[in-house]
């Protein structure tokens, strides 16, 4: 938690640098540059992009930090509670069918006839840990993770 905390703050720091830095280009370009060719923009109409370019960025900031905040689960977490059905006796290792795809199972501590239907306790790799559906309430909470 304290690196996503850093990464929001470093998010925040590098967006602010940012739009000074475009704040003042923008400034450059309107007070130095355009008057070489002829154009000049009045302050007040400079005063008017910054606040629009200012708006811009705020608004910019705020859906992007919304996206970069959210959390990230892997296939593998998504899969943790969802049901299938056994393509195989797992015995204890067998095919299970979640989500229309065959995947390696392993049953966590019976016997499990083909056709029978499982939920997802846990994933390792490429292989499902899985129990039959009518167990499942006491121990899906106790499903492990690991990469």
């Amino acid at each position: 938690m304290g690196s996503d905390l850093m990464r929001g703050k470093g998010y925040t720091a590098y967006s602010i640098i940012t739009t000074l830095l475009e704040e003042i280009a923008l400034a450059a370009i309107v007070l130095w540059l355009l008057p070489v060719f002829g154009i000049v923009i009045p302050l007040w109409g400079l005063a008017l992009m910054m606040i629009a370019w200012g708006t811009y960025s705020y608004v910019s900031y705020r859906l992007c930090k919304r996206a970069l905040d959210k959390k990230v689960t892997s296939p593998g977490e998504a899969m943790i509670g969802c049901q299938g059905k056994a393509k195989t006796c797992l015995d204890p290792n067998g095919i299970v069918q979640v989500r229309g795809e065959l995947w390696k199972a392993t049953a966590a501590d019976s016997i499990i006839e083909s056709g029978e239907d499982v939920i997802v306790q846990g994933i390792s790799g490429l292989t499902l840990f899985v129990a039959p559906l009518e167990r499942d309430s006491q121990e899906v909470g106790s499903g492990t993770l690991s990469q």
